[in-house]
């Protein structure tokens, strides 16, 4: 019976940990619908990505996925070390799943918000930045292999390469409370 309970406890603690916690990631998602990518532009903002590392001395891998987060396009420079490669990918699905780029989850968990950690598909680590073009996320790059600050100035420059994009439709604010009826 003591066990029975323990699981139904544990269980529901479990339940309203990961609503709770997808609740705080879905705050901040871009309001822009999803759209599709292709070869040549994921091909474009990958090459934009490794030539901003290249500049800089730095060896990194830099993948892009479709809006799905299923990969496009992944390159990487020679002696780049072998987990980037994953992490890459990991940090474009984020941004393109969550509609948002992975460094805005990492800031969550270093203000405390230790519920990104149970998030299933969160990489919660700085250098993937959605893809937007006319106003549709169509996909997201994601760069590692050096500071993650290094990395994300890499996966800018993949983003810069589609020249400047409209800015995405401010959310409408919500509708202020009815006044109460006496």
């Amino acid at each position: 019976m003591k066990t029975a309970l323990r699981l139904t406890c544990i269980t529901v603690v479990a339940i309203l940990f990961l609503t709770v916690a997808s609740r705080a990631a879905h705050a901040q998602a871009m309001p822009n619908p999803y759209g599709p990518i292709n070869l040549e532009v994921a091909r474009k903002v990958a090459d934009a990505a490794i030539a901003e590392g290249k500049k800089n001395g730095w060896n990194v891998a830099a993948a892009v996925v479709d809006s799905a987060g299923d990969l496009v396009f992944f390159e990487r420079m020679d002696n780049t070390q072998s987990a980037s490669m994953i992490i890459a990918q990991e940090k474009a699905r984020t941004a393109a799943r969550f509609k948002r780029p992975s460094k805005s989850l990492e800031d969550a968990l270093a203000g405390g918000r230790q519920a990104i950690l149970g998030i299933p598909g969160a990489t919660p680590v700085e250098g993937g930045i959605p893809l937007v073009i006319e106003g549709k996320i169509v996909g997201a790059v994601g760069v590692s292999g050096a500071t993650s600050a290094q990395d994300a100035q890499c996966s800018q420059a993949g983003v810069d390469s589609l020249g400047k994009q409209p800015a995405p439709p401010a959310a409408k604010p919500p509708a202020p409370p009815a006044p109460p009826k006496k």
